[in-house]
């Protein structure tokens, strides 16, 4: 008779039995690779490795500088669009807000204050304040304009902000004569885009910082939760004692405010305010918003999402001009991008039904 507690030997050839993985382990893996943020990254590195393969010289300094500096500007309206969208709306005025705020911050900085060439170094740093100061002003009243007309009128927000950017748009072309104001040879403004610390400047070091605030203010403050709340269900969040009103005037009023800082960023890139400097952007923006995972039914987004999603906007639209594609194709880029992250969003949104 066979003792109980000898071991059992194993025929020759065959493998031991392999222990089982983990359950918990298994379930760490598969979320981090359904992880939108982790999807993200693992994109961005394959595009790094094949436009540098296909061209040495992206992968340099200068282009990630480069790249930087564009994605600065439309993160800025990107993520005050991610509040927007996470709250069930859509905010199409931001492009035509950068040229507006730009052009009416230029204006104030060469007819109010009479800035000249003289000025440059410190005595500009007042200039620079008052112009900011302005920008975000008038992007700050073109959001309240947004949710007045949304709270107040009941117009649908498509054609609410659609009205705004109309709007927005005549107005810097009226302003401006269709002409850019103001130069760069004016003072010494353009060195705030200077590289600082290299690819980084000071103005995309203050973008940055911005963005990091904006984020925190999403998802750890109550403001993020009672936009989220009111995104995915606008009567429950009444009934929760939500004034959904007044927060989603905050809301666009938040939009319109970092589309007007936007202005003031592309006016120092340009060194000059121009009408058309923000025509497409908007564009950019939902694109951003979207490849970086938030719903346009709302109640879905985050922020570092929406910063990924403007990165890996950028490095294609960067990396096709280096590898030789016309910049003409950058808006069917853009279509394309917005197309299949919706579409992923679909697909995945399908599966979880099952």
């Amino acid at each position: 008779m066979t003792n109980s507690n000898q071991t059992t030997a194993r025929k020759p050839g065959v493998p031991a039995e392999q222990k089982p993985v983990p359950l918990a382990l298994t379930a760490r893996i598969s979320t981090l690779a359904s992880n939108q943020s982790t999807i993200l990254i693992g994109v961005m590195v394959l595009l790094v490795v094949v436009f540098s393969v296909l061209e040495p010289k992206f992968f340099s300094a200068l282009t990630a500088s480069n790249i930087l500096t564009d994605w600065g500007s439309v993160v800025l309206i990107a993520v005050g669009q991610t509040f927007v969208v996470i709250s069930g709306g859509i905010d199409l005025s931001v492009g035509a807000v950068i040229g507006l705020s730009g052009v009416v911050s230029a204006w104030t900085m060469a007819n109010v204050l009479k800035v000249d060439q003289t000025v440059s170094g410190a005595d500009a740093s007042g200039p620079l304040l008052i112009g900011t100061l302005v920008s975000v002003g008038v992007g700050l009243l073109v959001g309240l304009t947004n949710a007045f007309l949304i709270n107040k009128l009941r117009i649908v927000p498509f054609i609410a902000t659609l009205s705004t950017m109309g709007a927005a748009l005549g107005l810097s072309v009226i302003i401006s004569s269709g002409q850019p104001i103001g130069s760069a040879n004016n003072f010494d403004l353009i060195a705030a885009m200077d590289p600082k610390v290299n690819p980084l400047s000071w103005a995309l070091i203050v973008v940055i910082v911005g963005v990091t605030i904006a984020g925190l203010f999403l998802h750890k403050a109550r403001f993020g939760l009672y936009t989220y709340a009111i995104g995915s269900n606008t009567f429950a969040a009444r009934g929760a004692g939500i004034n959904v009103e007044r927060h989603l005037t905050l809301v666009y009023a938040l939009s319109g405010a970092l589309a007007g800082l936007a202005g003031m960023y592309v006016y120092l890139r340009l060194g000059a305010g121009s009408p058309s400097s923000g025509t497409g952007r908007e564009l950019d923006a939902i694109a951003a918003v979207v490849i970086g995972g938030a719903s346009l039914m709302g109640g879905i987004g985050r922020i570092w999402g929406t910063v990924l999603g403007a990165l890996i906007l950028f490095t294609v639209q960067s990396g096709l001009i280096m590898v030789g594609v016309a910049p003409d194709w950058k808006k069917v880029v853009v279509a394309i991008l917005i197309a299949a992250a919706v579409a992923a969003q679909t697909l995945q949104s399908k599966n979880g039904r099952k």
